[in-house]
């Protein structure tokens, strides 16, 4: 029976997800054999007795984290005790969803003046392994920024050990003033009034957002983007892993993982709330700067504040994803204050099926009233009023409240209809969209 329920529930989150990046686990056998410094600590786990590692021990997360860099990425790296160390599938997966955001037509092209993506990872660290492996895996360029001198000290070292990409990354040293300015954070105390969409990889619609009731908070550090990015440059995207937590109690309550971190790189007051809410203040002074703001989000909850923050400042959009690496569960978090790229003129195309998703709704309006929307916009073409004709079908589906899928499928490839369905297609979604979606407040 419980079985059952587990194999449910995963088709469940399976059908309401578009994305969720997990790259594969490693062969911890293969690993072993191939380099004999991490055999020591390979050990086989009960019940079943599969090869892993002591994940509370630090030595070995790092040499797993060394060997996996070398073996998958041909990259030289290193660490001294005590820094972050950070693991190499979970920083992937928010490298390929960079690479997803970027490559797609949502706003406007690289602002980069050759054409060249560019990043910018708030708080480098040590490891400096975003742009490790942005550079390797894609050729970006990045400027790495960190205010402590360990961490400046080995994030050169990592760029140094591996000449092949040590011209696309410039590590860049924060000064830490005493005196910052800093931003209130609002802990919300009636949150439930917020239906943050589950779906991953998305465009999420604004949220509604009591402020009454609330305790203030305020990151004071140093500066992050206002102040560090220099007058003339424009990135493409900046990255950044927060500091997750309040206090070094709060970081010490996971006993089962030992990934070292300084207070530094684990804390600041407010936690991460705080540090990405400064992010987005600094956001609206250097729209021009960026194409996309992004930030890795530990806690889920955190994304409720977050998103409406992020609609109160005048974003254009908002995107939002998950990250799922065996147990862990981190979440991406993106804007823009670019104008989204409008749809270029129509064309007549033969594709058979086509969809889109249809979010915000205004809470009046459900399946129903959009099923005799559809049918009104296609008998103004002089079709059938039936949603399940020989030519073509149109189907409504409710994936979570608020978020419906319109799916058209044409029945016969060859039928006069074929050359003007998805033109009369994209025209429902626009007629849709302008009905039935809210995009302010």
């Amino acid at each position: 029976m419980g079985g059952s329920k587990k194999r449910k529930r995963n088709k469940q989150q399976q059908e309401s997800n578009d994305i969720v990046y997990s790259e594969s686990q490693p062969d911890f056998a293969h690993l072993a054999i191939l380099y004999p410094s991490f055999q020591s600590f390979v050990q086989p786990s009960p019940p079943h007795m599969r090869l892993t590692i002591d994940w509370t021990d630090f030595n070995a997360t790092r040499e797993l984290t060394r060997i996996l860099l070398h073996h998958r990425h041909t990259l030289t790296w290193w660490i001294p005790d005590g820094q972050l160390c950070p693991t190499v599938p979970n920083r992937s997966n928010y490298i390929h969803w960079l690479e997803h955001l970027l490559s797609s037509n949502i706003i406007p092209g690289t602002i980069s003046s050759d054409s060249k993506v560019r990043g910018f990872d708030i708080g480098t660290g040590a490891s400096c392994i975003y742009p490790l492996l942005g550079a390797s895996l894609h050729g970006w360029s990045f400027v790495g920024s960190d205010v402590t001198d360990v961490a400046i000290e080995w994030a050169e070292k990592n760029v140094s050990s591996n000449p092949h990409i040590s011209n696309l990354i410039e590590i860049r040293r924060v000064q830490d003033n005493n005196a910052p300015p800093c931003v209130e954070v609002e802990d919300l105390v009636n949150s439930d009034q917020i239906a943050l969409c589950k779906k991953t990889d998305m465009e999420v619609a604004p949220l509604p957002l009591d402020l009454h009731a609330c305790e203030n908070k305020s990151y004071r550090g140093p500066p992050i983007l206002v102040g560090v990015v220099r007058d003339d440059e424009k990135f493409d995207f900046c990255m950044c892993n927060p500091p997750f937590f309040e206090s070094l109690e709060e970081a010490g309550l996971n006993p089962k993982t030992a990934c070292g971190g300084t207070s530094r790189e684990m804390v600041c007051p407010g936690g991460e709330r705080a540090f990405i809410t400064r992010i987005i203040e600094d956001s609206t002074q250097l729209k021009q700067h960026f194409r996309w703001f992004t930030s890795m989000v530990g806690k889920k909850s955190n994304l409720k504040y977050l998103v409406s923050k992020l609609w109160g400042v005048g974003v254009s959009i908002v995107k939002t994803t998950e990250f799922v690496q065996g147990r862990t569960y981190r979440w991406g978090l993106a804007w823009s204050f670019l104008p989204p790229v409008q749809k270029s003129s129509i064309s007549l195309s033969n594709k058979k099926n086509t969809s889109f998703t249809l979010e915000g709704l205004q809470r009046q309006h459900g399946a129903i009233n959009v099923l005799e929307s559809v049918k009104s916009h296609f008998s103004s073409y002089g079709l059938s009023c039936s949603l399940n004709t020989s030519s073509f079908t149109v189907d409504v589906f409710q994936q979570i409240p608020g978020t419906l899928l319109v799916k058209g499928s044409l029945q016969d490839k060859h039928s006069p209809l074929s050359g003007a369905f998805s033109v009369i297609f994209q025209k429902l979604e626009e007629a849709l969209r302008s009905k039935f979606c809210t995009k302010s407040l």
